[in-house]
Order: C-alpha cells, then sequence, then structure tokens
C-alpha cells in the first residue's frame, strides 16, 4: 500500500508540470475564448452569425479543408517510406535519420525563412530551373502555386518528426514474426503490405490524427511569406483568426472562430479513438 502511494506521488509529481502546462496554455485559454465569442456587444450568439456569414471565413475552411486533404497523404507516405528505409541497415543510418529529423528542430519561422529566399524570383529554385533551360515559376507570387509551396515548406519540417514515430513503431513489430514470414516464402512487398502495415496500425493512425491538427494549426510560414494571397489562395484559417483578431480587432469573431477549429480538433480526436485498433 505504501509503494502504491509512493508510486503514484513520484507518477504525480513527474506528470504536474504537464498538467500545469495543458491546464494554463491550453484549457484556460479554451475558456476564455469561449467566455469572448459569448461577448459580443450585439448578443450572445452574434459573433458566430457574423462568422458563418461572412465568405472570406468559409473560403478559409475550404482552403484548410483542400490543403489538409492534399498535404496528409503526402506528408504521411513519404514518412512511412523513409521510416521503413532508414530501419534497414544502411551505412550511416543514423546520420540520415538526424539530417531529415533536423528541419523539425528549427522555429517554424526560420523553416519559412529559408523557403522563403528559395522561393523568391530570383532564387536558387528558379536559379536551377533557368540552367536546366526551364521557365522561371512565380512560386509563391502565384495563386496556383502558392499553396504547393506551403505545403512543400510545412512537409520539410514535419516529415522527419512523423518518420521518427513510424520508425518506433517499426522497431517494435517482432522480428519473428517478419522472419516467419520470410520462411513461408513471403517476399518484400508481401512482408510488409500482409504482416508489417497491419502490426504499424496503431502509429499510423496516430500520426494522421496528429499530423491533421497540426495543419490545422498552421500558422507562421503563411504569416511569414504570403499574408494569406496572392488572392486568398493561402488563407488557412489560422490565419483568418489572427487577422480578425489583430488586424480588424474583431475579437468575439476571432473567439468564434477559434471555438470552431476546436470543435473540429475534438472532432478528429473523437475519429481517432474510435478508429484506433483493441489492444486484443
Amino acid at each position: 500500500m505504501k509503494k502504491i502511494g509512493g508510486t503514484g506521488l513520484a507518477a504525480l509529481l513527474m506528470l504536474g508540470p504537464a498538467l500545469v502546462a495543458i491546464l494554463f496554455f491550453r484549457l484556460v485559454p479554451a475558456v476564455e475564448a469561449i467566455r469572448t465569442s459569448l461577448s459580443d456587444p450585439q448578443g450572445a450568439f452574434a459573433s458566430y452569425a457574423r462568422v458563418f456569414a461572412d465568405p472570406a471565413f468559409l473560403a478559409s475552411v475550404r482552403q484548410t479543408l483542400l490543403f489538409t486533404v492534399l498535404v496528409n497523404p503526402f506528408q504521411i507516405l513519404l514518412a512511412l517510406g523513409l521510416a521503413v528505409l532508414l530501419t534497414q541497415r544502411l551505412p550511416l543510418v543514423g546520420l540520415w535519420r538526424t539530417l531529415i529529423f533536423l528541419p523539425a528542430a528549427l522555429p517554424q519561422v526560420v523553416s519559412a525563412i529559408i523557403w522563403g529566399v528559395m522561393f523568391r524570383p530570383d532564387g536558387p529554385l528558379n536559379a536551377v530551373l533557368g540552367a536546366l533551360g526551364l521557365p522561371h515559376q512565380p512560386f509563391l507570387t502565384s495563386k496556383f502555386q502558392a499553396l504547393p509551396g506551403i505545403i512543400i515548406l510545412v512537409s520539410w519540417v514535419g516529415v522527419g518528426y512523423w518518420m521518427m514515430f513510424l520508425v518506433a513503431g517499426l522497431k517494435d513489430i517482432p522480428g519473428d514474426t517478419l522472419e516467419a514470414a520470410k520462411i513461408d516464402g513471403a517476399g518484400p512487398f508481401r512482408t510488409f503490405f500482409k504482416v508489417t502495415l497491419p502490426q504499424l496500425k496503431r502509429p499510423l493512425l496516430f500520426v494522421l490524427v496528429a499530423d491533421t491538427i497540426a495543419n490545422f494549426l498552421v500558422f507562421a510560414p503563411v504569416e511569414t511569406l504570403t499574408a494569406g494571397g496572392p488572392d486568398h489562395s493561402t488563407n488557412l484559417i489560422m490565419f483568418d483568426i489572427y487577422e480578425r483578431a489583430y488586424v480588424t480587432g474583431d475579437l468575439p469573431a476571432a473567439s468564434a472562430e477559434t471555438f470552431i477549429l476546436l470543435c473540429i480538433i475534438l472532432a478528429v480526436v473523437s475519429i481517432q479513438f474510435k478508429l484506433l485498433p483493441s489492444e486484443d
């Protein structure tokens, strides 16, 4: 009994800082956002009516959904491919993992500045295109290329991060299972799809949902490089919240958007728990 109490106290002491951080940096701001969204001078739900009647907000939701639909499969498939490759017996495999993960250790603003230089009309990417005899591209100044440019930037940051979770998942697969598949005559592709992938379901689902949430919250690259343009093509929901709060000064409407975004995130997390396989 004494041991259980000591273990519980030790666990509480270790979890305490994280719980305090969640309380003050997640729960308190969420409650404050709800309170502010209901404090509109025109009525409790006037801010929500104003937001849903605003084409700019509805367009930002559509752009965010499009962005998520495009970026998630790209990031997860690339992270999975790299994780499988970098769990093989390759020379300097630890160095390659570190180099691929390194962008995740940089602040997103720093990554945005680096890619902003790359995407400049007179930048390195257009220099390479010119050397190959190809026409220069507008990149971030084109409404058709700006969103793909943000996707490349965000993926450069995120792929290495998600790869590490999948590397850990691959290493948790029992070696006996893979050896048994080889003995049964299964080739690499059959082993991957019939043995490896099913056992990687939990890490993949976690990465899918966590990546979705992270992409709903993308802000720094948009604010740094495009300011939602050109022609609102990169006006993601987090940037729209920022504009409404700090440019137009409509805090109740910005808080309403924040609460709507929170509901979307909670819905995604709920789907995660429903999709997660049981432990048996």
